[in-house]
């Protein structure tokens, strides 16, 4: 193994190490709130975390054996069973996160007639298509044969041996990326950029409240009026921020992966295996980030980490204490005893 090929397995373990953790915090999340199960994103957060999960325990793994050994890892079963849940899990979380961004527009945008609109019907509804869509290409690549182990990327996924099927396979990949990836992106863009909308709406009429607030109030303290400003302003920044996070994080992770499955199929410019590697990475970057994006960095589930924390300090206090108030001679009497 070159350096590269060490940093790149390095960089495989970090991923699979940070996803492992952050995924199965969310899952304790998820289990420990009841308030968190009650809402409706949640089903939808826990499909992610759970695609995630099992990304990181099959696909990962075998990528970082394929960088290590540069061959197959493991027999040609073991391969096609990995290939076939890679390509039913990537385009299983991709649809979830399209699921998440239609939640928040329905949230947003209809506030007032969100709980008739999205209830536990609907958002099982919406699961089941995700199911039936991300698990049809997966069926046709493995009744085709198309799941294979790639070099270029060093991993079990969408693959193609017979030159005489080729056409065959890029029309099918070309769908396959359309239905999933630019489908999950348009869907994306279209929801939360409407939520922006209403965000900076509701912003523009809070501004003109405080400004007019401001105005009245002539005796208020500089401070605290430089204060209200900067409100103001983090006010403004902060939906654009989220927002920007949600969509540039899908677009750094895997439009690189898509681009360059697509040019690869063109066979026009060749394609470093070590850029190929890169590329797959990026894309489990996105089964990290998932968690911080759509979860624990939100106030919810800081509260509720914030419980489980202060319930484990006070029964080991607790325990503590117990242990500290038992008589000195206690283990000289279960002797004599």
């Amino acid at each position: 193994m070159n350096i590269w090929e060490v940093t790149l397995a390095f960089v495989v373990v970090v991923l699979m190490l940070v996803s492992l953790l952050s995924n199965v915090l969310v899952l304790i999340c998820f289990l420990y709130s009841a308030d968190i199960r009650k809402q409706v994103p949640g089903l939808f957060i826990l499909n992610l975390t759970l695609c995630n999960l099992l990304m990181t325990v099959t696909s990962m793994p075998l990528t970082l054996a394929g960088i290590i050994y540069e061959r197959q890892p493991g027999g040609d079963e073991v391969c096609h069973v990995v290939g076939f849940l890679e390509t039913f899990l990537t385009t299983n979380s991709m649809l979830s996160m399209a699921a998440l961004s239609i939640d928040r527009w329905i949230a947003v945008v209809f506030p007032l007639s969100y709980h008739s609109k999205m209830r536990y019907r609907d958002a099982a509804l919406i699961l089941s298509y995700t199911w039936l869509h991300s698990v049809s290409f997966p069926i046709v690549a493995a009744s085709l044969s198309w799941v294979g182990f790639h070099h270029l990327y060093a991993s079990c996924t969408l693959y193609n041996k017979r030159p005489e099927e080729r056409t065959q396979f890029v029309i099918f990949t070309g769908v396959f990326h359309t239905l999933s990836f630019l489908l999950s992106l348009v869907v994306l863009c279209f929801t939360y950029l409407k939520v922006l909308k209403v965000a900076r709406f509701h912003c523009k009429r809070i501004d003109v409240i405080t400004m007019q607030t401001l105005v009245l109030l002539v005796d208020i303290h500089p401070s605290v009026r430089e204060r209200c400003l900067e409100e103001q302003k983090r006010r403004r920044q902060r939906a654009t921020k989220k927002i920007s996070t949600f969509i540039g994080t899908f677009i750094l992770c895997f439009a690189p992966y898509v681009i360059t499955r697509l040019i690869e199929l063109s066979s026009v410019v060749p394609i470093s295996s070590h850029w190929g590697i890169i590329s797959k990475c990026l894309a489990y970057s996105k089964v990290v980030s998932d968690p911080f994006v759509y979860s624990l960095l939100r106030h919810q589930y800081k509260k509720t980490w914030k419980d489980i924390i202060n319930r484990i300090l006070k029964r080991s206090s607790i325990n503590s204490s117990a242990l500290a108030s038992e008589p000195p001679n206690r283990n000289i009497l279960q002797l004599n005893e």
